[in-house]
């Protein structure tokens, strides 16, 4: 008895060192494979690390006033001091506040798609399975909310509600929500035939557990990819809501916020203040989208072969 179990555990160990070993296998092969992709992900791996350890890698303090070091240009360049991407009008370090903005960036994207992505991953998936007249009703009020560009619905929200970041959260998550349940549905339709779905329904499992348990497994490749790309969305949008001055109030480093204003009025005697920031818009949304590209690739079964 105890050499049997003795076998069964080592066989255990084995299995959990094999599956270990095809992870690594596998995100190898992700990285030779995709090579945009894995540049796609060190760009969002730097985001996250930057938004994560700001307190340590920015040297100065964002909100941080200073009337002798107004308009310093980058450390690199000619007549340059101290300040690595130079200082803006009010003599601020740009560096630091891109750093510090980099966590607006990740809290307002990934906490905005994650509600929207539910929410719309639990209509499209019910919508898909119940069918009928509440099919009929889901799908309308998609349409209708379709027919608003989604950058309008957003300036629309948060003229109603004010300016914070909890109300740059809402507005681009019910933004998001249309298309990821008309994404989701669309895959619920595919799945909800398929054989081991009227098995499931012929043994007596409940609604719920087919949903959950059956569905909702098989419909992860496109909400995955989806999720991916909506996160540099989700980043464009908060950037042009502050861009306008209906995104996170000032004096928070928001990136958008950084090419208005200031950056307007004085982009011909630093022109730093507009380049720095919008190049770190356009990296991490670019990152998002080689990514989400690259994973489309990997998780899409009609693609895997290309």
């Amino acid at each position: 008895m105890e050499a049997s179990n003795a076998r069964v555990a080592v066989v255990a160990e084995l299995g959990r060192k094999g599956r270990g070993r095809t992870r690594t296998q596998n995100f190898l092969r992700f990285l030779r494979t995709k090579p945009l992709g894995a540049a796609g992900l060190v760009l969002v791996s730097i985001l996250i690390f930057t938004a994560i350890f700001a307190p340590w890698i920015a040297p100065y303090d964002p909100y941080e006033l200073r009337v002798d070091k107004l308009f310093v240009p980058p450390a690199f360049s000619q007549g340059g001091q101290e300040f690595l991407l130079g200082t803006d009008n009010y003599g601020r370090d740009l560096f630091s506040r891109i750093v510090w903005g980099s966590r607006i960036s990740i809290t307002v994207s990934f906490i905005a798609v994650a509600i929207g992505s539910v929410i719309g991953a639990l209509l499209g998936l019910t919508s898909g399975f119940v069918g009928g007249r509440f099919d009929l009703l889901v799908q309308r009020f998609i349409d209708a909310k379709q027919a608003i560009p989604g950058l309008i619905l957003a300036l629309a929200i948060m003229a109603a509600l004010g300016q914070s970041m909890t109300n740059v959260i809402i507005a681009i998550s019910i933004g998001l929500i249309a298309g990821q349940t008309r994404i989701i549905r669309s895959a619920a339709l595919s799945v909800k035939e398929n054989m081991y779905i009227e098995a499931s329904r012929a043994i007596g499992c409940t609604g719920p557990r087919i949903l959950f348990r059956h569905m909702l497994p098989n419909c992860l490749a496109p909400y995955i990819i989806l999720v991916s790309a909506e996160l540099g969305g989700a980043i464009l949008i908060e950037a042009s809501l502050s861009f306008l001055g209906l995104g996170t109030p000032p004096p928070n480093p928001s990136w958008g916020a950084m090419l208005s204003g200031g950056a307007q009025q004085f982009v011909q005697r630093a022109p730093w203040m507009a380049i720095f920031p919008g190049l770190a818009i356009s990296a991490v949304v670019f990152g998002f989208n080689l990514l989400g590209d690259a994973l489309r690739d990997v998780l899409d079964p009609r693609l895997r072969k290309g």
